[in-house]
């Protein structure tokens, strides 16, 4: 698999890196759309054609170095992956790195929340996505990628949902409906940002399904759901809670490649390198 970034070797050095890319191309439990294997391949082919100077914070992030890593390729079992996600996140965090993981679908973030919820006692975690992914167990297990969620809440009770615009009947129980922003409810709220800020802890780990965009801006998922974010809403939202709380940790899932349309792909790529534009533009160093 090629790298995030057409940078020099040294830029992408991982001793000197501050940023970790830690692709996961896994697909084992979708259940619609299949591809979301091919997903961080897609995203760091498209990453080669992005322009590295961030026009809104004036910077080029990739300075400070942006190392990828070897694939996660355990895919035995959902768990089985989970476990190896888990122990290379950590292996990251104890080197000091920012930790951004791509996956695959979106039962690869299981892993990192339970290295980010170990490392950072108190985590909230920050939900962008069209389904709440709340089920206690999917098709016969836990690790399903519609029960990434109910795993997160077993790890920490600060779980902030966002852009939510499918759901099971047999989720709700799980549900804080004070903590959950419904996308038709964003649609009629011109405050929504500053409220979803307000729900964050000091330290926020963030996963981001592609599908909470709408498809009119990345159809190349394999759940899309009519009714979703613009770019530019997901991009005000990142920016203020990356200003106003201390981020430690990225995934983006779910890219579900159409090699006729790359358009998506290039949003993902973009969407990182904008996130990680702002985050270093803002002196939010990982510790």
């Amino acid at each position: 698999m090629r790298a995030f970034g057409d940078f020099t070797p040294e830029e992408m050095c991982y001793e000197s890196a501050a940023i970790a890319i830690l692709p996961v191309p896994y697909d084992g439990t979708s259940t619609w759309i299949k591809g979301a294997d091919r997903g961080p391949e897609a995203l760091m082919e498209a990453s080669y054609n992005l322009e590295f100077y961030d026009i809104e914070t004036a910077t080029e992030v990739y300075k400070h170095g942006i190392a990828t890593l070897e694939p996660v390729t355990e895919n035995s079992t959902p768990e089985a992956m989970a476990d190896e996600v888990e122990r290379r996140m950590e292996m990251i965090l104890a080197d000091g790195k920012f930790p951004v993981l791509i996956g695959g679908e979106h039962s690869v973030s299981i892993g990192a929340f339970r290295a980010m919820a170990r490392r950072y006692p108190g985590l909230t975690i920050l939900q962008l996505d069209a389904h709440s992914d709340m089920r206690d167990e999917y098709e016969g297990s836990p690790a399903n990628h519609a029960c990434v969620m109910a795993r997160a809440k077993e790890l920490t009770p600060h779980i902030t949902q966002v852009g939510i615009r499918s759901s099971a009947r047999e989720e709700q129980h799980n549900i804080n409906p004070k903590r959950i922003f419904y996308a038709h409810r964003i649609a009629e709220d011109d405050e929504w940002q500053e409220r979803v800020s307000t729900q964050l802890g000091e330290e926020v780990y963030i996963t981001i399904d592609l599908d909470v965009f709408d498809p009119a801006y990345l159809p190349s998922t394999g759940t899309p759901e009519p009714g979703g974010l613009s770019y530019r809403e997901v991009i005000g939202l990142l920016r203020r809670v990356i200003r106003e709380h201390r981020v430690v940790g990225l995934d983006v899932v779910e890219l579900c490649p159409n090699p006729a349309a790359k358009a998506s792909d290039f949003l993902a790529a973009k969407l990182i390198y904008q996130f990680l534009s702002e985050l270093y533009a803002n002196h939010v160093e990982q510790k």
